[in-house]
């Protein structure tokens, strides 16, 4: 075994397999895989692995479907089957929702040349006779969907990697991974040692254990899974072709051909844990106990949509692990505090993803970033604060829910509250529904009494009209929103401008009480973030920025090396903050304070510290509501005391709180972005209105990145765009497909709502090759609604009342 590695991959499940395959494709050749014990051994070689290519985010349908093509691909390359069935897949929609959910999918499809299309119930009878179709209002078919073999794809991507170069070691175990004072790592085996510069956590069930080797402590449980195979079933056997897999998930089970019967499994409400307090190190191609029972109701549902299921006999039960993360999402990337460790876990859906999430890692060592945005999936999600608890929580209900849809703004409660600021009964108190934003119970709206919960849906819900008001509040008086949940961090110390200069594209503000905006340049020249920065002093400086990137954006400040005298720390915590905006913000200020709030006293982008009821506040002259609005910051325990102040004197005039839904639609109304929507690493500059932010007479964290892109022309451009008809009752929200009025896809959105003070439905989006006033299709719940591009935003397009 060799003592020096480019790259160490610890997991010989597919997803290790993947990865190390596709190291050696993007030119890492040097690279080595250890598995504790057989290839495949743990949830890898007992997976049902189906395969499909729809997914209800736009990026993970780019994986999936990346994946299905590239499994034919692999077996030419390499000689080595993968078993690859693609008789199609029926989706199946009981209710009005899943047709909205499958028609949404539907037009994602034809955006992106995808083949999923629905058919009639004949249709459908033709392709799968043995289903009864009654009570089905919608059926969609994806002609690729199917199935894979588990070892043989597996076998596919290890025998592609050592044809490139790379090293697969067996009944290898990692026992030990040691950074380095220089950054590189030391992997410890039985067999002897390897250095190398980085490190690929891909363990699969043993990902809790190999992350503990590095001090790490990843969010992750296992569950145990059963799905059955029936004996031979008269009708197949007697076809002539495969039958299509059906993707009933409104019945809460899947089913497939499996040889010349069915395979039928399912998410069970009444779902166990396994492993709680670690993978045993013997396990390996073990299975636990049968337990039809826990899945008889899924069962039924699965005989009454396919009746000769009764009659046929079982010929074998699989109960195996698999390891979840809280969302069920992986947990994908670097490592933000562990230089050169990546990872990539708790994939459930693994066969159809590997390929995808192989290669984008892949490319995130070899080259910095990957060319897809992958936030939903970036381990930098989660922070300390997602413990074991919460984990359990947040496992048993996407376990139990698996099938459920997720519904735009939809707020599960499994696990919350785990991180709450000193206001939280007080809003409860007045009817807030709060949100989960990075562990943080926030404020998405204020029902008339407490105890109110969200109703979910694809068209409007019951906050549609609260949060309609608290805008009008807004706009006619003042709304005073919680801004706590966005990060906030402090750095001073000699050499502070010239370290912050070297991070971001924009000039540092020179003069102390001044703020400037400022994007942050990925790797490959696109925006990784978007941030305030406040000088408060000499060599002092407040940074505001997304607060669920916080963990994410450490990434990018350890990039640049800190100078010894400069501190650097997050205040997130420390702090809590306000934004009182209105056109009676000023006046309820005012009575707080004795600090002059004139437009000439306290101009808009500037800052000063003053004293707000008694409590020492950062205040910022700026408001992500494009309104008359400061920003105001105070210490944690002042919290309730700011708050109380603002509030009772804030009815003085009219105003109250406002929460989060309320400010997606006036900051949509203003034409504002906001990061991980319109702000994006895929996103140039250029193309969404920012690299007028840029100054190119500095060096600044991926210039050279940034100027090889600089003088190309927009692929797409950032538009706003109003719904002219929405006889659905519905809205956009974010990653509907939009096409020209001859069908032709242009764009997609990235934001939507409703614009309350405007009185337009409205959406924020990319298109290619459109002028303001020309109509276009949204497709809201996949079905077009005319919309037209507007020139400006629709509120205060001149930006007066932000400066007034």
């Amino acid at each position: 075994m060799k003592t020096h590695a480019q790259a160490v991959v610890i997991g010989g499940g597919v997803i290790g397999c993947s990865i190390l395959y596709h190291l050696t494709k993007h030119g890492w050749t040097d690279v080595v895989l250890l598995e504790r014990d057989e290839l495949t051994s743990g949830s890898t070689w007992h997976a049902a692995a189906n395969i499909h290519g729809l997914h209800d985010n736009n990026n993970i349908t780019r994986i999936q479907h990346y994946t299905m093509n590239l499994y034919k691909e692999l077996e030419e390359i390499t000689g080595q089957g993968c078993g690859v069935f693609q008789p199609g897949s029926l989706y199946l929609a009981q209710t009005e929702n899943r047709e909205h959910q499958l028609r949404l999918q539907e037009a994602k499809a034809k955006y992106y040349g995808l083949n999923f299309h629905d058919v009639s119930r004949e249709e459908a009878e033709q392709l799968h006779p043995l289903v009864n179709y009654d009570g089905i209002r919608c059926i969609m078919f994806e002609p690729d969907g199917g199935n894979v073999d588990p070892s043989g794809v597996t076998n596919a991507y290890a025998t592609g990697a050592r044809n490139a170069g790379a090293e697969i070691h067996r009944f290898t175990p990692v026992t030990g991974t040691e950074q380095q004072p220089d950054g590189s790592w030391i992997v410890r085996t039985p067999k002897g040692d390897i250095r190398t510069e980085v490190v690929v956590n891909a363990a699969g069930l043993w990902g809790r254990e190999v992350a503990a080797l590095a001090g790490l402590e990843l969010p992750l449980q296992p569950t145990e899974h059963q799905y059955f195979v029936t004996e031979t079933i008269a009708e197949i056997d007697a076809m002539d072709r495969r039958l299509p897999s059906v993707a009933d998930r409104d019945g809460e089970y899947y089913l497939r051909q499996e040889g010349k019967g069915l395979l039928i499994g399912a998410y069970e409400r009444d779902m166990r844990f396994w492993a709680e307090e670690g993978t045993p190190l013997d396990f390996a191609h073990d299975l636990f106990p049968d337990d039809l029972e826990r899945i008889e109701e899924n069962m039924m549902r699965a005989i009454d949509r396919v009746p000769v299921v009764a009659e046929a006999g079982i010929k074998r039960v699989i109960n195996g692990p698999m390891i979840w993360s809280p969302d069920s999402n992986a947990l994908f990337g670097p490592v933000p505090e562990l230089k050169g460790y990546f990872c990539c876990n708790g994939i459930i859906p693994g066969f159809s993803q590997s390929g995808g999430l192989g290669n984008l890692l892949a490319e995130w060592i070899v080259t910095g970033e990957p060319h897809l945005d992958m936030f939903p999936w970036d381990l930098a999600r989660f922070g300390a604060w997602a413990g074991k608890a919460f984990t359990k929580a947040k496992v048993r209900d996407q376990y139990a829910h698996r099938f459920s849809i997720h519904y735009p703004n939809e707020e599960r409660e499994a696990g919350r509250p785990v991180r709450i600021r000193p206001v939280y009964e007080m809003q409860k108190e007045m009817g807030a529904v709060f949100g989960l934003n990075y562990g943080w119970e926030h404020p998405q709206w204020y029902a008339d009494a407490p105890g109110a919960k969200d109703t979910n849906g694809f068209t409007r819900q019951n906050w549609f009209e609260p949060a309609g008001a608290e805008c009008r509040m807004l706009r006619d008086a003042a709304g005073i929103i919680d801004i706590s949940n966005f990060a906030k961090y402090h750095v001073a110390g000699e050499g502070a401008s010239d370290w912050l200069n070297a991070i971001f594209a924009n000039n540092m503000p020179k003069l102390v009480g001044r703020s400037c905006l400022t994007p942050l340049i990925g790797k490959r020249g696109g925006i990784a973030g978007d941030f305030t920065v406040t000088k408060l002093d000499d060599e002092e400086f407040m940074i505001i920025g997304s607060g669920m990137a916080e963990r994410y954006h450490r990434r990018f400040f350890n990039a640049v090396e800190r100078p010894e005298t400069v501190v650097f720390e997050s205040r997130t915590e420390a702090m809590c903050g306000f934004n009182v905006a209105g056109p009676q913000s000023r006046a309820i200020l005012q009575r707080l304070t004795n600090a002059g709030l004139s437009t000439e006293a306290f101009p808009f982008m500037r800052s000063q510290r003053i004293e707000l009821a008694g409590v020492d506040c950062v205040s910022l002259r700026v408001s992500f509501t494009g309104d008359l609005g400061w920003e105001l910051h105070c210490k944690t325990e002042d919290q309730v005391a700011l708050f109380s102040a603002l509030i009772n004197t804030g009815k003085e005039f009219g105003a109250g709180p406002v929460g989060a839904r309320a400010l997606m639609s006036l900051r949509v109304e203003k034409g504002y972005g906001s990061w991980s929507r319109e702000y994006s690493p895929e996103y140039w500059p250029q193309e969404v209105g920012l690299d007028r932010l840029i100054k190119l007479e500095k060096d600044f964290l991926n210039k050279d990145a940034y100027l090889a892109l600089k003088d190309n022309a927009p692929r797409e451009t950032l538009q706003i765009f109003e719904v002219l008809e929405t006889p659905h009752n519905a809205d956009a929200t974010g990653g509907e497909p939009i096409f020209l009025t001859d069908g032709t896809p242009i764009g997609r959105v990235s934001s939507g709502t409703y614009g309350y003070t405007v009185g337009k439905s409205l959406a924020l989006g990319f298109a290619k090759g459109v002028a303001p006033g020309q109509e276009v299709n949204v497709m809201i719940l996949g079905q077009p609604h005319r919309a037209v591009v507007l020139a400006d935003p629709p509120f205060d397009p001149v930006g007066a009342r932000l400066r007034a």
